[in-house]
């Protein structure tokens, strides 16, 4: 088994209001790790003093995409803190013709032209447009994959279904590019709100033994939104993946 981390992002209102005791909330619940969608004010010395003495990994961190101009901020970021990868994407626009989708893959390979030799690693995160396909019948996640090929992906495996995909299949399809998976659930229809993982539309069983188990580090709990509160689905979502021995936590 794989061991689990939050995207703080699905208890961001809560980050908003008492950071440190929202990072303690989700470490408290048994998650092994977080990854990072900002730090709310917080300098990286101390995020990474809050993390130790919580006995938290960080999985990574949703970031800028690295250039040539913010490459040195970020890898300080990255070292104060212990952030190993750097996750980002694109907008819809940006992957929406075939030209859009060239220049994206471009901008992807400077990324891992910026960071080459730091030890620290970059993935895309995807949408459902990256899983729409372009009227040549391309995904834009094949484009972009294929044209940065020292990137990673993290698949979002609800956003894959959304997109038209078989999350599935496409896991274990792109699983020697995807170190980390985006583990959310649903009805698919993205007006509605979110449910917990397990309580949605996915089969998650399959879903996450389809991975590479030489490639796959984190499966990483994002919830978007949900009828319930965010920290009460964050917590039914761990409990679900570790007592269905799909996912490894601290309880």
């Amino acid at each position: 088994m794989k061991p689990i981390s939050l995207q703080l992002y699905t208890v961001r209102e809560l980050c908003a209001q008492d950071f440190a005791g929202t990072v303690k909330r989700v470490a408290d619940i048994g998650y092994k790790g977080v990854e990072f969608a900002g730090f709310y004010d917080t300098p990286p010395a101390e995020v990474k003093k809050m993390v130790d003495n919580l006995g938290l990994q960080v999985s990574s961190a949703h970031l800028p995409m690295p250039t040539k101009e913010n490459v040195a901020e970020l890898l300080d970021t990255c070292r104060t803190i212990g952030i190993p990868r750097i996750v980002s994407g694109f907008g819809p626009d940006q992957v929406k013709t075939l030209e859009g989708c060239n220049e994206a893959a471009a901008k992807l390979k400077s990324a891992v032209e910026a960071l080459e030799g730091s030890g620290i690693g970059i993935a895309i995160h995807n949408h459902w447009w990256e899983f729409t396909k372009l009227p040549d019948g391309q995904l834009p996640e094949d484009i972009l994959l294929n044209g940065a090929p020292g990137a990673g992906a993290q698949l979002d495996v609800y956003w894959v279904a959304v997109g038209g995909e078989d999350p599935t299949a496409t896991v274990a399809r792109l699983g020697r590019r995807a170190p980390l998976l985006h583990i959310k659930d649903g009805p698919m229809d993205p007006p509605q709100p979110m449910t917990a993982v397990g309580d949605g539309k996915l089969d998650m069983p399959s879903i996450i033994k389809a991975a590479d188990p030489n490639v796959l580090e984190w499966l990483i709990v994002e919830l978007d939104s949900c009828a319930t509160g965010m920290m009460e689905a964050a917590e039914k979502s761990y409990q679900y993946l570790t007592e269905n021995g799909l996912a490894a936590g601290n309880k």
